[in-house]
This record gives C-alpha cells, structure tokens and sequence, in this order.
C-alpha cells in the first residue's frame, strides 16, 4: 500500500487480491493558487499499463503547473489531457513491448471557487455536497453503453461479464475526446476519485457513510473491496471541496 493521510487529503492505491502490478498511479499537487488530483488506471501488456498510468498523471500536473496563466479552467484541463495522450500514444508507437497501451484519467483542477473535471474511461469521481453524493463522471464503457441504450438494466449491469471493457482511453489513439464538467465548489464537502477496482464492488452509500465517518476512510474503502474478493488493483484519492479555511 503507498498511503497519505492529512486533513485535507487522503490518497491510497492497493495492488489487490490477485494482480502481480499495480497499474493504478494517484498523485496530486498543490500550491497557494490552485489544486489538481488525478488518478489513472492503467492497461496493456507486461508493465506497459503501469508505464502508462504513471505518464498520464505525472504529465498531467506538470502540464497544468507550466501554464502561466488558469483563466480558461476547462481549456487549461484538456489541453493538458490531450498533451498526456499525445505523450503516451507516441511512446507506445515507439517501442513493441509498449504497443497498444492505455489508461483511464480522472482528473481534478480547482482555483478559487471552480472546479473542473477531466475524464476519459471508467474511473469516477464523486462529490459529497449537502448530506449527499453524487457520481459527476459517466463512465466510457461497454456496460454504460448497454445501459444508455436500454439493452440492460441497473442490475445486469452490477454484475456483467464484460464490465472492464471501456469504449475510450488515453493513449490508445493519436487524439481521444475528453469529457470536462466545471462545477462551483462550494458547500462541496468532498470529492472522491477511484479506480473501477473500488467503484465495482463499493456502493454510493457506503462510499458516502466511510468517507464521513472514518478517519483513515481511504484504508477503510480498500479493505472493504478486498474483503469482497477484488481482482483488480484499487485505488482513492479523497479530498476536501471547499476548504474548511474558507468556509
């Protein structure tokens, strides 16, 4: 386990119950003006996922943290995604043991009072605001298309066969499409980000119930999910919305 835990973030990945790599990477930054937190899931053979994660997330942050001007939030967020991609994919042309690789990003920029979210693939971040939580990110798979068409319902869909396919990842092409939500953070308690390890086998209740109660929620989440049989790495990052300083 490689773990923090501080008043204003915890942040966790676990390699699982049956995985010899981990191929999720976590990190975030901060300074005096802004925030960024991301996580990736990583895939493709031998180490390459964990190549890849590791580049998108590193190259993320610093991509935000060479830009001398944040005015356009959104902007700012998927230049630096695509830049993550266009990185990975050139690697992975350049070397065979690297073909083909990928990974998920989620990623989180707050300056001020906004907050924007960068999202490809089937990792999730959530927010917990007013005494609930919500799912901000949808997720860019198989299954979630299923259910768009009305092919599955809500239940098929928690236990399908085919719930790691996801339709769109970083690296995978020469450019991706990437979803970007701008929220106002205030009265947002907190903002979870996960890998599909945690989300497939924890629900948005008991996410919401560990991550008020516990403090060393992160530990909490990840045991729970192992306890459950997960066969996938697992990775949290769990982080204050509006901070209490300004509340």
């Amino acid at each position: 386990m490689n773990k923090e835990v501080n008043r204003l973030v915890q942040l966790l990945t676990d390699v699982g119950n049956f995985r010899k790599v981990n191929e999720d990477y976590i990190d975030y930054y901060t300074d005096e003006t802004k925030r960024i937190y991301v996580i990736a899931d990583g895939m493709g053979g031998h180490n390459a996922g964990e190549i890849a994660s590791k580049l998108a997330v590193e190259n993320t942050i610093s991509c935000i943290n060479s830009m001398t001007q944040l005015e356009d939030l959104e902007d700012s967020i998927r230049k630096a995604v695509l830049d993550s991609n266009r990185k990975i994919y050139e690697l992975s042309k350049s070397r065979t043991d690297l073909n083909g690789m990928g990974t998920t990003l989620t990623a989180c920029l707050i300056k001020g009072g906004d907050m924007v979210i960068a999202h490809v693939g089937d990792s999730r971040c959530y927010v917990i605001k007013n005494k609930a939580i919500s799912q901000v990110t949808k997720d860019h798979s198989l299954v979630q298309q299923l259910l768009d068409e009305g092919s599955i319902t809500e239940s098929e869909a928690d236990n399908h066969p085919n719930r790691n396919i996801i339709t769109r990842a970083l690296g995978t092409n020469s450019t991706v499409d990437v979803d970007v939500i701008k929220m106002d953070i205030k009265c947002v308690e907190k903002v979870i980000l996960c890998t599909d390890g945690l989300s497939n086998l924890i629900s948005e209740q008991e996410l919401y119930d560990i991550v008020m109660k516990s403090d060393d929620c992160c530990a909490e989440l990840i045991e729970l999910s192992k306890s459950r049989g997960a066969k996938d790495n697992i990775s949290v990052i769990v982080f204050e919305g509006e901070w209490r300083d300004d509340r």
